[in-house]
């Protein structure tokens, strides 16, 4: 990685918004008025090897993160109105769905007597 010309310790870092604020209206308009243009097909030209390891980088799809040994995704039948409090009490306590269900596995594993109290078919 090249190192940034702004690192001088006596200047304080200015983002490139910041700078571009910082400019006059008559700046802003002849840098506005340099990229609204059409681009002729010979301005272009192949993708170097940095640019084509950003380019596919940019491409892959964003996965979450695996928490712990890695998660599952599974398919689970609740009634419409048990998810719909379940989803409003996720919600209240600022969790996902995900998680909830997560916490409610971890209590059941841990006290199974829970169990005794909803029967065979819950």
């Amino acid at each position: 990685m090249k190192p940034s010309k702004r690192s001088s310790p006596d200047k304080p870092h200015r983002s490139h918004i910041e700078e571009f604020l910082a400019l006059s209206d008559d700046e802003k308009e002849r840098i506005w008025e340099s990229f609204n243009r059409e681009i002729s097909p010979g301005e272009f030209r192949p993708l170097n090897a940095e640019e084509r390891a950003l380019w596919s980088r940019g491409k892959q799809k964003l996965q979450r993160p695996a928490r712990g040994s890695g998660n599952k995704v599974i398919s689970v039948r609740v009634a419409l109105p048990l998810l719909r409090r379940a989803d409003a009490f996720a919600m209240r306590r600022g969790i996902t769905r995900a998680a909830l269900v997560t916490a409610g596995l971890r209590a059941v594993l841990k006290r199974p007597a829970l169990l005794d109290q909803i029967g065979q078919r819950g």
